[in-house]
């Protein structure tokens, strides 16, 4: 097992056509970051730092709503509660480099970057470079994109015309539906809606994603348990 030069660039390469997607990703957020009212400053910082898009839309949107900091916290925690998951699935690649290496690649990780090192490894990819490699490659677009979308929000006056809080619900509904494996998980759908609509109508705040959340992963688990 090795971690090179040679493994950083094969995974930087083998990840330009996804980085494609993450700059556009970057500017939508870059946009709605401005529309919410943070600085290009506070955006890149947010991109360069929480680094996921889910998160940070969830987040930004929550802000708008007139989220505070503890339910902007737990949202980013919640949604971002599946890197332990990544983080162990890459365990017995990345044990062999060294700490720096192996906590490096991890910044960087990514929903994209884990996919493709992990089909990149079962296909017979030995070099644990290639994560710090693909994820470097997601890793600048993102921050570069937030950037120029921060940028061009401030210009535009308006950027709520866009229309672009509808971000995180299309974005949560393609993933959705990739999930979705019967009709038995429309029972957890249906128990977050009306947690969602509950939540909204009593008392509306940013805490409203939080507690859909929740109820999601508390049905989804009795579901599971139900199956097993």
């Amino acid at each position: 097992m090795s971690f090179s030069p040679a493994g950083w660039r094969r995974g930087f390469l083998r990840a330009q056509p996804l980085a494609v997607g993450v700059f556009g990703y970057a500017v939508a957020f870059g946009l709605l970051a401005s529309e919410a009212g943070l600085s290009v400053l506070e955006a890149a910082l947010m991109s360069a730092t929480v680094y996921s898009g889910s998160a940070q839309v969830a987040t930004v949107g929550g802000l708008a709503a007139g989220a505070g900091i503890l339910a902007s916290v737990v949202t980013v925690l919640m949604l971002n509660a599946r890197y332990l998951l990544y983080g162990a699935s890459l365990r017995p690649w990345l044990s062999q480099s060294t700490p720096g290496q192996a906590y490096a690649s991890l910044y960087f990780l990514g929903d994209g970057n884990w996919l493709l090192s992990m089909n990149a490894r079962n296909a017979g990819e030995q070099d644990a470079g290639f994560v710090f490699g693909s994820g470097i490659a997601m890793f600048l677009p993102w921050v570069v994109g937030t950037l120029l979308g921060s940028v061009a929000g401030s210009w535009l006056g308006r950027p709520e015309l866009l229309a672009l809080d509808f971000l995180l619900v299309a974005f949560c509904a393609a993933m959705a539906t990739d999930l979705f494996k019967s009709r038995g998980d429309l029972w957890t759908v249906a128990v977050a809606l009306a947690v969602a609509l509950g939540v909204e109508r009593l008392a509306p705040s940013g805490w409203t994603i939080v507690a859909t959340g929740l109820a999601g992963i508390v049905a989804g688990y009795f579901r599971h348990e139900e199956r097993a």
